[in-house]
């Protein structure tokens, strides 16, 4: 054997050595959680296993008395600011699901322990079992002081997670996505069913998540880049592989809860002015430019919106409601629950911002949703791809530069202080921010305001509120008898919009007028 050719033969060992080792230590990122996703797809659907029954019984204040030990968040050994907290399964988190950590080294599962976690008696803690896993986990990190670990994000339950700001509560949720939300075919509700997190480095300011997504009608891959602070900042990019095509495909979506507030009813015997973690939606739409806000109510029946966008640029479910004396609620503290705005990335296309208001006798339900739903559909063994920014803090997180509908109220258009007209609703807006704070009380602010179908505007004008320092639209529309209060309005001055459009719907028979009581 001649040298050269010896030498070929090695130096072609060694390129297929290298070459192999190269691809055992390819770094992990969301290809490769797409490349498991879209061969999960082409497989049938298999539940996870479901955690023992014990577990799942347990009720809400059982499951709060089992608590991780701080000491034992991963992390907890190193100089990141970064801390992760696990969660246990039980109620709500009736599987487990697998989480894996990244690092210099690789990648590398994280174990159960069920010694890092405290349990509220030794009856209940002798009967968990070794290999129970993990539901999902807590985010930290020192937001207020460099010495205390803040909670700002948790992903646990199906394909949901939370976030705040610097100052806010836990409220609202975001998920994976929503599947046939509404429809009477019933919703399914796809898990995240591992998970991979990214260590950061000692002086990170964010921190990377992945996520693989499984359910019986689609799979998908997602990458979480998260900023906390004061508004914590979430970068989405997630891909959809579908089994099947589905009746009502919901991107980014969002859940809260709406009992009822200052445009609504009180129920009877509720003491507390208003019961919200969301007062309303918000649509940004980049073909017009509008900014459109709807106030959220609690329906007698389900109902669902449909809002046509072109090119959204954002959407979202906002708090506006931050003042304490609003609420009164020393527990609760709804005056500090987040407003989460989804700030698109690219031209998703046509669509619909669907809003789905469902209605409940109880603040412990969520019964809003709202998402973005794409004008065509998804068919069988496609994928559809969409990256957006996903905000929590105050509603200031949405940048929007217009005036804003401050608060809305709805009364008997038949009695005095609302108007002298049977059947008619009185409707008042309270309109402040953008270039409406730079005018004086003389200026000539004018409204628009129209209805939709059957529905009469008979009267609107403007004027500027000192106690407030706000401009109040104000509204009489009589609605034909049985049929939907659908209005928009809007404050101009020499024809340029001054506000956002602010619209409404209100069914009939919802309570307000004396005669609906």
């Amino acid at each position: 054997m001649s040298s050269a050719f010896a030498y070929g033969l090695l130096g072609a060992g060694l390129f297929v050595f290298f070459s192999q080792a190269a691809q055992a230590e390819s770094p992990f990122d969301l290809s490769t959680v797409a490349e498991k996703a879209k061969k999960l797809a082409e497989q049938p659907y298999q539940a996870p296993a479901e955690i023992p029954q014990f577990l799942r019984e347990l009720t809400y204040s059982q499951y709060q008395e089992i608590r991780f030990k701080p000491e034992a968040s991963l992390w907890s050994d190193s100089e990141s600011r970064f801390r992760v907290m696990m969660a246990s399964p039980g109620t709500y988190y009736g599987h487990a699901v697998a989480i894996n950590e990244i690092d210099a080294e690789g990648v590398r599962s994280v174990p159960f322990e069920k010694a890092n976690f405290n349990y509220p008696n030794d009856t209940l803690a002798k009967r968990i079992p070794a290999d129970l896993g993990y539901a999902g986990f807590r985010l930290t990190y020192p937001m207020e002081t460099d010495t205390v670990q803040n909670q700002f994000l948790s992903f646990a339950g199906a394909s949901y997670f939370r976030g705040v700001g610097k100052d806010n509560h836990f409220g609202l949720s975001a998920r994976g996505v929503a599947i046939d939300t509404g429809l009477r075919s019933g919703e399914e509700y796809p898990s995240f069913v591992e998970y991979w997190i990214e260590r950061p480095d000692a002086d990170a300011d964010s921190m990377v998540v992945y996520s693989l997504l499984d359910g019986p009608s689609v799979t998908g891959a997602y990458r979480f880049r998260v900023f906390p602070g004061d508004a914590t900042r979430v970068e989405v990019t997630a891909t959809l592989f579908m089994r099947r095509e589905v009746g009502l495909l919901g991107m980014a979506p969002l859940t809260s809860m709406f009992y009822y507030g200052e445009n609504t009813p009180r129920p009877h015997g509720e003491w507390r002015p208003q019961v919200h973690d969301s007062d309303g939606l918000l649509i940004h739409d980049g073909n017009t430019g509008e900014w459109l806000w709807r106030p959220l109510i609690n329906p007698h029946g389900l109902r669902m919106s449909y809002l046509q966008t072109e090119d959204v640029q954002g959407f979202g479910l906002l708090q506006r409601d931050t003042d304490y004396a609003r609420f009164e609620d020393l527990e609760a503290r709804y005056d500090k629950r987040p407003s989460a705005w989804v700030e698109t990335k690219g031209n998703w296309g046509k669509g619909e911002i669907v809003l789905v208001e469902i209605p409940t006798r109880s603040e412990t339900n969520d019964n809003i949703v709202a998402f973005w739903r794409p004008k065509e559909p998804v068919g069988a063994g496609e994928e559809i791809s969409r990256e957006y920014t996903l905000h929590f803090g105050d509603a200031s997180v949405t940048g929007q530069p217009t005036a804003a509908a401050m608060q809305t109220f709805i009364g008997d258009g038949n009695r005095v202080g609302g108007g002298s007209v049977e059947g008619a609703y009185r409707i008042i807006v309270d309109f402040a921010g953008g270039k409406l704070d730079t005018l004086d009380a003389q200026a000539s602010v004018v409204s628009s305001a129209t209805g939709g179908a059957d529905v009469e505007i008979l009267e609107h004008f403007v004027e500027y509120s000192e106690p407030d320092k706000s401009w109040r639209l104000s509204m009489l529309v009589r609605p034909a008898p049985a049929a939907l209060m659908s209005v928009r309005a809007y404050l101009s001055m020499d024809g340029e919009p001054l506000t956002e459009t602010w619209t409404y719907e209100l069914p009939p028979d919802s309570g307000v007028r004396a005669q609906e009581r």
